[in-house]
């Protein structure tokens, strides 16, 4: 399996981008990927808290400690691409890690659920 670091939207509407980047997950590991979203990952209730600084760089460090091992980055831009995401696009660029930007819209299985997220968001 292929470790893969998931970049996709977080902060803003945070139910929505939840959603969002578990439909990700989803789709990483049925690309046989071994993916990781530490930004899902560490922010979930009980581990960090990304509203206290210290916290939300303790979770951005273990987030690219990760990526030094990962073997590509997957950048998922249907929701757009985050102050965040470009963030960890430029890391993985540095590390000289391989990125791939994939949308989930056209997909017969994951578009749906996608076209149904952004209606909840008005777009």
């Amino acid at each position: 399996m292929t470790l893969v670091i998931l970049e996709s939207p977080y902060a803003g509407n945070i139910a929505v981008n939840t959603s969002y980047a578990r439909l990700c997950l989803r789709h990483s590991l049925l690309l046989g990927e071994a993916p990781l979203a530490s930004h899902l990952l560490y922010t979930q209730p009980g581990v960090l808290d990304d509203n206290e600084q210290s916290e939300r760089v303790l979770g951005i460090t273990a987030g690219l400690a990760w990526g030094k091992v990962a073997q590509k980055t997957a950048i998922y831009a249907d929701l757009g691409i985050s102050r965040g995401m470009r963030i960890g696009e430029a890391i993985a660029a540095a590390d000289g890690r391989p990125i791939e930007y994939r949308y989930l819209l056209g997909d017969k299985v994951f578009g749906r659920r996608v076209a149904d997220l952004l209606k909840l968001l008005g777009e």
